[in-house]
């Protein structure tokens, strides 16, 4: 499940892009500032919409410069200034696309699906993780030969993890990812999870990060 950012000082814009979103199915986080948006910077963000202009100090110029240095992901600028040189600037700093304000949210929502599909890695057969081969077609665990016996939310949460190796998720967009969008309940479940599949893999280095999730290395 793709985890979508959203900055924009637009309260009303922001409520219904994050409808249009959650409605696809993805997980929304959303910012009104350039400030607020820090925070996230390093998360596990699959995309970011960024509006260019920002009240307070930090553009969405800013924003992708500091999004390119610590966590690459695409990037989609919202401008209400169609100028060439927004373009041109947003291009040369790395974005993905651009959508000219105003702009019908169900575009958005096709122009989101591409670029992720576009940017998405392909599935990775075979890699490695530890001791540990990981096979993401097959959806079989071997350590030294020997068969890793996983259930089917074990292997679903060992291969967002694996795939996202050195990113810190929360236990909501694990819940969200392995359970999917719909699941009411308590967020233990994901602990008693990381349990399971620690037991199982022994050799799996999942980090426990205090107060907010896990992250493998």
């Amino acid at each position: 499940m793709a985890t979508i950012a959203i900055v924009d000082d637009e309260k009303d814009l922001l409520t219904l892009l994050e409808r249009y979103l959650a409605e696809e199915g993805y997980a929304v986080k959303t910012f009104e500032s350039g400030e607020q948006a820090l925070e996230a910077i390093g998360d596990a963000v699959d995309l970011w919409l960024l509006d260019i202009m920002l009240s307070g100090q930090i553009s969405g110029f800013d924003l992708i410069r500091m999004i390119r240095e610590k966590a690459p992901a695409p990037v989609i600028f919202m401008s209400a200034r169609s100028q060439q040189l927004d373009r041109i600037m947003g291009l040369e700093l790395g974005s993905d696309d651009y959508i000219p304000k105003p702009f019908s949210p169900r575009e958005l929502v096709l122009r989101v699906r591409n670029v992720l599909r576009r940017t998405a890695s392909p599935p990775q057969e075979g890699m490695r993780v530890g001791p540990y081969t990981v096979n993401a077609a097959g959806r079989t665990v071997f350590c030294e030969g020997a068969a890793v016996d996983l259930t089917s939310r074990e292997m679903d949460l060992l291969l967002l993890l694996a795939g996202h190796r050195n990113q810190a998720f929360t236990r909501d967009q694990l819940l969200t990812g392995v359970w999917g969008p719909d699941y009411f309940g308590s967020d233990r479940v994901v602990d008693d999870l990381i349990k399971r599949l620690r037991r199982k893999m022994p050799a799996l280095d999942i980090e426990t990060i205090y107060a907010y999730g896990y992250r493998m290395k």
